[in-house]
Order: C-alpha cells, then sequence, then structure tokens
C-alpha cells in the first residue's frame, strides 16, 4: 500500500483531533473521507489489517489522548491519588477514591470488547456505506437521546425553618473547591452498575460512525446526567482507554514497511493534539448550556449524503 503524505496525515490529523471528542465518530469520518475525495486519498488511506494509514490512525489516537492528559491533569492527578491511597488504606471514602474505582471498573467492560472484537469489526465494516449508515444511525441516536431522556432534579432549597444559623459560631475557613471538583463530587455518586453502564457505551464505538464520546454521553444523559458532567465523564472514561489502545498498537508504526509514514504521522499527531486540545476546551463550555441536537442533525445529514454518494 501507499504510504500517507504529509497532507494527508496533517488534513487527518485535523479530523481526527476533532472528530473523536465532538459526538460524531472519528473513525467514520475516518473511512468516509478518503472515499469521498477519491484518487490518491482512496488508495493511500485505505484502512486494512496492514495498513500504513491505521498506524497514522494510532499516532493520532495517542495525540489526542495526551491532550485529554494535558486539558485534565489537575482531575487526572486527584483521581490517580485517590486511587493510589484508596489502594493504599483498603479503603474507599473520598469522592476522588470513588470517582477513580468506577473509571476503572467502567473500562473494563470495552477494554475487553477492544482486544476480542476491534480487528474483526473495523475489517469487515471499515468501508464507506456500513461507516456512513452507522453514522446516520448515530444522529438518531443522539437526538432521541436529547428527546426522551431527564436530568435528575436538582436537590430542593432548605425551607426556613430547616436553615441553621451560623452567625454566632466561630468562623471556619474552608479551602474553596473548584468547578471540576465539584463536577467530579457529583460523578463519584454515581452507583457502579450506573458507571458500568455508561462505561459499556464505548464498546458501540468499535462499529465505524458511532461515536465513543456520543454513545457514552447518551448513557450518561439516559442515567440522569447534566449534559456536562456527562460529557466530563465520558472524556475520562475515553483517555485511558484510547491511550492504552494506541500504546498496545504502536509497534505497528515502526515496523520497516510503515517506515515512510513516520515523518506524516508525526505532522499528522502534532495536528491531532492542537486539534483536539482545542476542541475539549470548546465542548467543556458549549455543554454547560447546549445540547447534543446540532450534532444530531450533522450526523443524519452527512450520513445520509454519503450514503446516497456510495449506492446511487
Amino acid at each position: 500500500m501507499s504510504a500517507v503524505s504529509y497532507f494527508e496525515s496533517i488534513v487527518v490529523g485535523a479530523l481526527q483531533g476533532v472528530s473523536e471528542l465532538f459526538p460524531v465518530s472519528s473513525l467514520g469520518h475516518s473511512v468516509l473521507l478518503p472515499a469521498l475525495v477519491g484518487g490518491n486519498w482512496a488508495r493511500d488511506l485505505s484502512i486494512g489489517k496492514d495498513s500504513p494509514y491505521l498506524a497514522v490512525l494510532v499516532a493520532m489516537h495517542v495525540a489526542t489522548a495526551l491532550a485529554l492528559v494535558l486539558f485534565f491533569r489537575r482531575d487526572w492527578a486527584r483521581i490517580i491519588g485517590g486511587l493510589w491511597t484508596s489502594a493504599r488504606d483498603r479503603e474507599v471514602r473520598t469522592p476522588d477514591q470513588r470517582l477513580a474505582w468506577l473509571l476503572v471498573l467502567a473500562t473494563i467492560p470495552v477494554g475487553i470488547a477492544g482486544l476480542l472484537l476491534e480487528s474483526l469489526l473495523r475489517d469487515v465494516l471499515g468501508k464507506p456505506v456500513p461507516s456512513a449508515i452507522f453514522l446516520t444511525l448515530n444522529g438518531g441516536v443522539l437526538y432521541a437521546a436529547e428527546r426522551f431522556s431527564r436530568v435528575r432534579p436538582a436537590a430542593k432549597p432548605a425551607r426556613a425553618e430547616e436553615t441553621v444559623d451560623f452567625s454566632a459560631e466561630e468562623t471556619l475557613v474552608l479551602r474553596a473547591v473548584t468547578v471540576e471538583e465539584a463536577t467530579d463530587a457529583r460523578l463519584s455518586k454515581l452507583g457502579v452498575k450506573e458507571a458500568v453502564l455508561i462505561g459499556s457505551a464505548q464498546i458501540l464505538a468499535l462499529l465505524p460512525g458511532i461515536s465513543r464520546s456520543g454513545s457514552t454521553m447518551v448513557a450518561g444523559l439516559r442515567r440522569g446526567l447534566a449534559h456536562q458532567d456527562a460529557a466530563r465523564f465520558a472524556w475520562l472514561l475515553a483517555t485511558p482507554v484510547i491511550l492504552a489502545a494506541g500504546v498496545l498498537k504502536m509497534p505497528t508504526l515502526f515496523t520497516p514497511e510503515n517506515s515512510s509514514s513516520l515523518g506524516p504521522a508525526l505532522a499528522g499527531s502534532v495536528v491531532a493534539f492542537v486539534a483536539s486540545y482545542i476542541s475539549v476546551r470548546f465542548l467543556t463550555k458549549y455543554f454547560e448550556t447546549r445540547t447534543l441536537t446540532p450534532f444530531a442533525i450533522y450526523c443524519g445529514l452527512a450520513g445520509i449524503g454519503s450514503l446516497l454518494v456510495f449506492t446511487l
């Protein structure tokens, strides 16, 4: 197979960085874009078992995971610290400790499924028509989630007679709690079953056209999470999965047959890193007040349009 060019890698890197975190399926777009462009792109960027393009995509996924680690570095420091102290003291007491174990348990199903099914599903379904169909379905699922999911009602404010007057008490100096810590404290209250179900939704992303972040967010919304909490949990869940899968497959990039793709892979990975970091910064603000509906409409239109192109 032909080596991936620098220009192709840079374009795909930008696409990967955005589509991995936006709920629109990076794998689906990585299949559809080359097929739609045609020519050298369709030849160079064909997903297959020994494809240089696949090795380049692996490097870009690692870059996306590193961007997530950088963006959530303070959160991961707290979560990893919580996991360490919980294992050391053999207790689960703080929100950070509980959230750490929820993330561990919630990533086990997709890890097992990825090892068993990823190559099979990619080789069989990693083609334009199935990708277009799944992208359309992805849009339908996102739209249905917005129509039928309900956020858990917020706790009712205390009544006047239940309010405690602290005016006569000695003033205490308390450490300010960040928005991120407050969000993680809410996520830590998820039940184990709920967290595992949400994490298991990532298995659907093995189908090209189904979004990892989108499926996980939908599962979170169905369990009553608010959009910003569902998005945050989705990205925290995705980080170790993407990073582990990427590191496991990185050696394929350094085989002799892929040596000519090393430079383009590095260039594309840098672009993917930057695009991912910008994307997660944008989306954390976006989901504070907005919904999945625009992404649902896009996936539906892009999927149906692509399907018409490839079947007519």
